[in-house]
């Protein structure tokens, strides 16, 4: 039997860093831990159009910091700043409604789209879902991604494909994905195409080359 380990959690204390910064003790650690996951799961939701990458949440007790990754972040912020404010207030009266907490939100661009492997599953996702052919929609992500720099790349999806009677799961992949390698960085996410015989689940692993020490301390000074 294999075991399956998330390729971002698997490199936490080697090339990855961990996407929330903040510590608690006891009920207030439980309280901020689904505060994460609930905020995370609205915005993903919410800013379907604008090319989410990832949400890093920085917080305090009374302060919550938002820095959105997109690949569109004029989708976002909108005329003058007014999305942003618009979603400062959604987030802040879905779940902080009766408590002190002052939210901000900040929206970073992604330089390198093609090598975010959320923007590629949520496009392929975005494509299956408006019925085009899965094995064409993985072609076409491939060889964006490939275009982009990647050194590796491997998509998977699964469910009933092409509304057959009978799920099963197809893998298109390019290059090379050393997964055992934890200098190795390895970009991966999951999402659900929701279509009318179904819901499609999709894997997308990126390779973007070996992060060394050196390396990494550089990206952590800039």
């Amino acid at each position: 039997m294999g075991t399956k380990v998330n390729p971002r959690v698997f490199r936490l204390a080697t090339v990855k860093g961990a996407d929330a910064k903040w510590f608690a003790r006891g009920l207030k650690f439980k309280q901020f831990l689904k505060d994460d996951v609930q905020v995370r799961e609205f915005l993903v939701k919410k800013l379907k159009e604008a090319s989410l990458d990832r949400v890093d949440i920085e917080r305090t007790n009374q302060n919550l910091n938002l820095i959105i990754h997109s690949g569109k972040p004029g989708v976002i912020i909108g005329r003058a700043g007014a999305g942003v404010e618009d979603l400062k207030k959604k987030i802040k009266n879905t779940f902080y409604r009766g408590r002190r907490v002052n939210v901000s939100i900040t929206v970073t661009e992604v330089t390198r789209p093609s090598l975010s492997s959320a923007i590629v599953a949520q496009q392929v996702a975005f494509d299956i879902e408006k019925r085009m052919p899965f094995r064409r929609t993985m072609k076409q992500a491939i060889e964006r991604v490939m275009k982009g720099g990647a050194l590796g790349v491997r998509i998977k999806i699964g469910g009933r494909l092409n509304g057959a009677e009978i799920s099963r799961s197809e893998t298109l992949s390019s290059g090379k994905i050393p997964l055992q390698t934890l200098r190795a960085d390895i970009d991966f996410y999951r999402a659900t195409a929701h279509t009318i015989y179904g819901a499609i689940g999709i894997k997308v692993w990126i390779y973007r080359g070996d992060i060394f020490e050196e390396k990494k301390k550089l990206e952590l000074e800039t």
